[in-house]
């Protein structure tokens, strides 16, 4: 049974896997804390980039001898094998690490099985400890785990009365400063930002991180099924790393030197071709270039197609205390054409940001998708 110290020592590992959020794709984040015999920290780390030392090693290294004879607190159940990097288990044991508690168990089969491994090695090991908090953090690695696809996070500003931008098609700027930033934030932490032709000819918008010094800038993607996007666009400048993703027959001559993915029509209930491209093969082909984590910025044509796909895990609407009367809503056809097929949400939580509030709320009944988990390194 875990002790209050270790309860403690795990909070504090918590904290630290989420410095790396937006770091570490396709890895997970993972804190780590040491102990001493006596119970007193001795070393804490975290895994800060993919290829790079893992929490476990980073941690073991700032406690040095200390650690033997000690404890480790850990996010994630220690890795079992080799891959960029050694198994994190095995450095545990030649440090002389006695006790080894994690949160979450690590599902991805080709790195499980360091608890057993430990075991069998004579260290004590407890699983299960804060693993509700630990999961959160690490929701969108455990997410494109056990669904072989990224997590998509959808974010959106609208005022009271659900409009997105006026009836003459303005939107600058519904939601305050202090949301704006916000944004920023999240797209600091995730490995991909998502927007469709359509936002990108009314707004012409940047989609990098600004602010926030030090981040690792996320993949800027524009669905842009009959490839309309001129190279003059702001996200074909160098600020980070962007890809287009077209149609399968789409004409790209007028981009070269352009990043693109040709995907496949999205089908209706009756097989017939759709408008748009498939999202699910949008996400297979982002998972496949690492990405773990999306933030869908797009429109309500782009928001319905993901909705109707099954594929938001979470909204985080920033709602402004203003009212338009007239122009676009924030979600298109989603789908749902009856009041018994409505899409039930969960509110996680409410904050203030200047006049505006944040919701964020995550789908009543979690997400699935057909895909089968694939394999992630660590």
């Amino acid at each position: 049974m875990a002790t209050a110290t270790e309860t403690d020592a795990m909070r504090r590992a918590v904290a630290l896997s989420a410095r790396a959020l937006g770091d570490t794709a396709p890895n997970p984040v993972v804190g780590c804390v040491i102990l001493d015999a006596e119970g007193a920290r001795v070393g804490e780390g975290w895994h800060q980039r993919a290829g790079g030392p893992h929490a476990e090693v980073h941690a073991l290294f700032a406690a040095g001898e200390r650690a033997r004879g000690g404890t480790a607190l850990v996010t994630l159940e220690p890795c079992n094998h080799t891959g960029r990097t050694g198994p994190c288990a095995q450095a545990l044991t030649e440090a002389g690490i006695v006790r080894v508690v994690y949160a979450v168990a690590d599902p991805n089969p080709s790195a499980s099985g360091g608890a057993a491994t430990l075991r069998a090695a004579g260290v004590e090991v407890e699983g299960g400890l804060l693993r509700d908090e630990a999961e959160a953090v690490n929701v969108a690695w455990l997410t494109s785990v056990r669904l072989g696809r990224p997590y998509v996070r959808w974010k959106y500003a609208a005022t009271l009365d659900g409009r997105i931008a006026a009836a003459d098609g303005t939107s600058r700027w519904i939601s305050s400063a202090e949301s704006r930033a916000d944004v920023h934030r999240l797209r600091a932490e995730s490995d991909a930002v998502v927007v469709g032709s359509g936002t990108l000819r009314a707004d012409d918008p940047h989609l990098a991180v600004r602010g926030i010094d030090g981040v690792t800038q996320p993949l800027r993607v524009v669905v842009d099924t009959r490839a309309r996007t001129t190279a003059a666009a702001r996200v074909l400048d160098d600020a980070a790393p962007t890809l287009i993703a077209v149609g399968e027959d789409a004409d790209t001559s007028h981009l070269p030197g352009v990043d693109t993915v040709r995907l496949p029509y999205a089908r209706t209930e009756d097989g017939t071709e759709g408008g748009g491209v498939d999202v699910a093969a949008l996400l297979a082909a982002l998972h496949t270039r690492g990405v773990r984590s999306v933030l869908l910025e797009g429109g309500p044509t782009l928001a319905g197609a993901f909705v109707a796909a099954g594929a938001v895990d979470a909204v985080t609407a920033y709602l402004a205390p203003a009212l338009l009367g007239a122009g676009p809503n924030a979600l298109g056809d989603a789908g749902i054409t009856t009041i018994a097929r409505t899409l039930r949400l969960d509110v996680t939580d409410v904050a203030r940001l200047g006049p505006d509030v944040r919701v964020t709320a995550v789908p009543a009944v979690p997400a699935v998708s057909p895909s089968s988990p694939s394999p992630q390194e660590r």
